[in-house]
Formats: C-alpha cells, structure tokens, sequence
C-alpha cells in the first residue's frame, strides 16, 4: 500500500495473507516498522485469486503441512492445533486472497491499520485455524484491530470488486518491477545516490534473514544512516553503488 511522502528508505513488502512463507516473514516486517526512518508500504499480490482460488484438499494439507513445519523451525513462528488438525482438515474450506485483501484495504483506508489487519488476518489462520476468506470472520478481525463495524462495513463494500482488482495488479506491477519471484518480496527504495531528486529500488534476498530478526534490524538502521549521509557530492565514492543493473546497498 503506498504513501505519498517517502521516506529516506521505504520497504516495500509483496506478499499474500494465504501465503505460509509470507506468515514466516511477519516478524522482520514488524521489526522494520520499529526502526527509525523506515516507511513499509505494502502490495497484497492475490495469489489465490480468480482462477487460481482453490479450496482445502487432502493434497494441499500434505504439501503446506512440510512447508509450514520448516518455516516453524526456521523462524519459531507459532502454527496452531486448531490449524494443523482443524482447518487443513477442513475439506473443501475456501481458499480466495481477494475478501482479505479486501479487508486489508478497508482497515488501511479506515485507520492505517492494513498491517494490524494482516496480522490478525495470519493469526486467525495459522493459530486459530479460521475461514480468513470469510467476510463475516474478517468483519470479527476488523473489530479485534479496533474498527467498528458501523465505519467497517462501508469501507470493505467500497474496496471490494474494482478497487482491490486495482490494488492486486499495482502489486503484481511492483513484483515485476523488483524482478520478484513470488511472494513474499522485500525490496528498499531510497534516494539514488547518483541521480539527485530520483529514487532507487533494489530487492532483497529475504532468506538469509529469517529467524534473524535482531540482525535484520541492525542492518536497516545500518542502512538508514548510510544512505542518510550521501549527497551528491559523495555519491561517487560511498555505499550503495549503482551500476547498468540497478543499485548495490552495503553489504551485511
């Protein structure tokens, strides 16, 4: 979800509320909202939407069970009994990003509260095995983040239909932008070191950081002073570089 004033470095996190590598990425993107002179914006990618909706099947429990046990213990993330033995049990429970992203949208639009809703959103899920593709169960996430209902109802009806289509192809855009393959992405933008007035962006490798929340942090705030001490004047001798290809950030 974008902003109309930059910060000096600004995340942009891709990812989907139905993805599992997405929920073992969530603690590195509350950390970053924790360092000073970071902005995150978010795109929600609809992984599962249109024709690619689904539902539970006894196939998809095998697959995600092996992948959601590794991201446990990579990351420590918490994966529920209610989700394990309830939800990936349910045979034939819908599988559809558009209703929360829609709710992503309404929560952001109401309150700035897209994040919170997202979290919420990959709680009910993963924790308390819940239906997130359920607007009624999203409307009781809505209320647990703080959004009335009488302000909720409205915001969701006008970013459901167009307005989250809208929001998914701006993701997939900025996905293709940052030569993303999937979700999760992690890219920084940040004020081009050789261009004065023009912004960089360059993706992250996200894998070397999972489970490694204090060393992610260290790095941002890292990067945060680095780039805040370039001016033009410095730009041809000072981290990050920028090449054909796009821009270098230092090096952890």
């Amino acid at each position: 979800m974008t902003t109309s004033t930059p910060a000096a470095l600004v995340l942009h996190y891709i990812f989907d509320p139905l993805c599992g590598w997405c929920y073992a990425a969530a603690p590195l993107v509350k950390a970053a909202r924790e360092v000073p002179g970071i902005q995150v914006q978010w795109h929600a990618g609809g992984m599962l939407t249109g024709d690619h909706t689904r539902t539970i099947t006894a196939d998809w429990r095998e697959k995600v069970m092996a992948s959601d046990q590794r991201i446990a213990e990579m990351t420590g993330q918490p994966f529920g009994d209610a989700y394990f033995n309830g939800l990936l049990n349910d045979i034939g429970a819908p599988l559809d990003s558009e209703p929360p992203t829609t709710a992503l949208l309404a929560a952001e639009a109401l309150a700035g509260k897209g994040l919170e809703m997202l979290s919420a959103q990959q709680k009910a899920h993963y924790v308390d095995g819940r239906r997130i593709s359920d607007p009624a169960v999203l409307r009781e996430l809505a209320a647990s983040i703080g959004l009335e209902s009488a302000a909720y109802d409205p915001a969701y009806a006008e970013q459901s239909g167009a307005a989250t289509h809208e929001h998914i192809a701006d993701s997939r855009q900025w996905l293709g932008m940052v030569q993303g393959q999937g979700f999760p992405t992690l890219a920084l933008e940040f004020d081009h070191p050789e261009q004065p007035g023009q912004r960089a962006v360059q993706r992250l490798e996200l894998g070397e950081w999972l489970g490694d929340v204090a060393g992610w942090k260290q790095q941002l705030a890292e990067w945060v002073e680095q780039i805040a001490a370039l001016n033009p004047q410095q730009a041809g001798d000072a981290d990050p570089s920028c090449g054909p290809d796009g821009c270098e950030l230092p090096q952890r």
